[in-house]
């Protein structure tokens, strides 16, 4: 008998909500939600420069987690929008610290994926000893090899139709290095370019980050404000490479020592090759990798969800 698949726990709202001063001109938005005082647990968003939503909420227990929910530097709710002065992957991992020091707990589970498992995975090998335990899926390490993947040659050869659109905005004798054309673009002065090449950032990777496309998803990621934040902050970790050394993030899963954990990768992810889950799974051995075969990269995704509902009820007692 086939187990049934596990979805989300109902709607919730937070029973708290804030805005940090971080510094640098910086205010984060963090939400509460769950049982105050519960297993406490801290949610990254992926993107970067995706912002929380509603559903990210549902993936935890409320009577046992506590979770802590944040709009990274510069996206959802947080100010200033778009910004991308002091806007790093070690500016977010001190914001992380901020705020475990805020909710007062003495460690915390993690839970990441996509671009969340990237800082994820930074923070945890920062402060190992703040972790209790770490989930990450749609492994997402950053190095020049990903980046090329998915924005120069490789899953351009599975969406033709979708990237002709990612291109378009490029005129051909820059597409060679479309990252740094897009940086450009998404910098310069003209609002309208900005906004064009925003849109077709942003929808590229709503149209490949699931197994079967959703066209309301697609139409979501090209909504103006969202793709402002969302395609300038990512090209802007981009271009920097997330300011991490080619490579580190798997040369230092041996940090990840004696933490318990779940990897769960979807098969046919596009955005983030399963290669780089299998590589950290090498080098995490208490991270337990879930293939799932018939899927894709979102949290969203039937198998994914299952996985990951399993894996936090499972570190709360309950399975």
């Amino acid at each position: 008998m086939t187990a049934e698949l596990r979805s989300y726990y109902p709607e919730i709202e937070p029973y708290e909500t804030g805005m940090l001063d971080v510094g640098d001109g910086h205010t984060i938005y963090w939400e509460r939600v769950g049982t105050k005082g519960a297993k406490p647990v801290v949610f990254l968003h992926g993107g970067p420069g995706g912002g929380t939503n509603p559903n990210q909420r549902r993936v935890f227990d409320p009577a046992l987690y506590d979770v802590l929910l944040f709009d990274q530097r510069g996206c959802g709710k947080s100010v200033p929008h778009a910004h991308l002065e002091a806007n790093t992957t070690w500016h977010l991992v001190a914001d992380i610290e901020r705020l475990r020091e805020m909710v007062g707990v003495e460690k915390w589970m993690v839970f990441g994926g996509s671009w969340g498992s990237t800082l994820a995975l930074a923070y945890s090998q920062t402060h190992p000893t703040r972790i209790s335990e770490l989930i990450v899926r749609g492994i997402y390490t950053l190095t020049k090899g990903e980046l090329d993947w998915y924005y120069q040659f490789g899953v351009s050869q599975m969406y033709p139709d979708r990237w002709e659109k990612f291109i378009a905005p490029i005129p051909p004798e820059e597409r060679h290095e479309m990252i740094w054309a897009y940086h450009r673009r998404l910098t310069g002065s003209d609002p309208a370019e900005q906004l064009a090449c925003a849109r077709a950032w942003s929808q590229w990777e709503g149209a490949t980050i699931s197994l079967i496309p959703n066209l309301q998803q697609i139409e979501d990621f090209g909504e103006d404000r969202y793709a402002i934040a969302f395609a300038r902050i990512e090209n802007h970790f981009f271009v920097n490479g997330g300011w991490l050394e080619e490579g580190q993030l798997l040369r230092d899963a041996h940090k990840l020592k004696g933490i318990p954990g779940v990897i769960v990768h979807g098969r046919y992810d596009m955005p983030c090759p399963l290669h780089y889950a299998w590589q950290l799974s090498k080098g995490w051995p208490d991270g337990e990798l879930k293939i799932v075969e018939a899927a894709g990269h979102a949290l969203s995704e039937p198998g994914i969800l299952d996985q990951l509902v399993r894996a936090t009820d499972r570190f709360a007692g309950k399975a």
